[in-house]
């Protein structure tokens, strides 16, 4: 199993487990994380964008181009900015910590 750390807009600190191969954006749903996903992960949207602790983001293989062009377009983008759809858990990720915008939305919430 693979331990992440979500941290919600507000503070709050959500543990879940996903194994390996897992997709990031998948995992953060199934803890109940506001990331929308509009596109399922085919790369057409920035709805899952997550923001890597500064300590994991060294650790994660490095961001496509067109990964690099959808954060262009998501709000609150900082320099550890990342598209949790394009993150695909393995251990070397276990114990890893994201952080939630808190311009993330999720539509199919309301």
């Amino acid at each position: 199993m693979v331990r992440v750390t979500f941290i919600s807009a507000n503070g709050e600190r959500v543990e879940a487990e996903g194994e390996p191969g897992d997709n990031l954006l998948k995992l953060a749903q199934n803890a109940g994380m506001p990331l929308e996903g509009t596109c399922e992960g085919q790369m057409a949207c920035s709805t899952c964008h997550v923001i890597v602790a500064p300590d994991w983001f060294g650790k994660l293989p490095r961001a496509s181009e067109d990964e690099e062009d959808m954060l262009d377009l998501a709000a609150g983008v900082a320099r550890t900015s990342r598209l949790s759809c394009q993150i695909l858990l393995d251990e070397a990720l276990d114990g890893l910590e994201v952080r939630i915008p808190g311009e993330s939305r999720d539509m199919q919430r309301r």
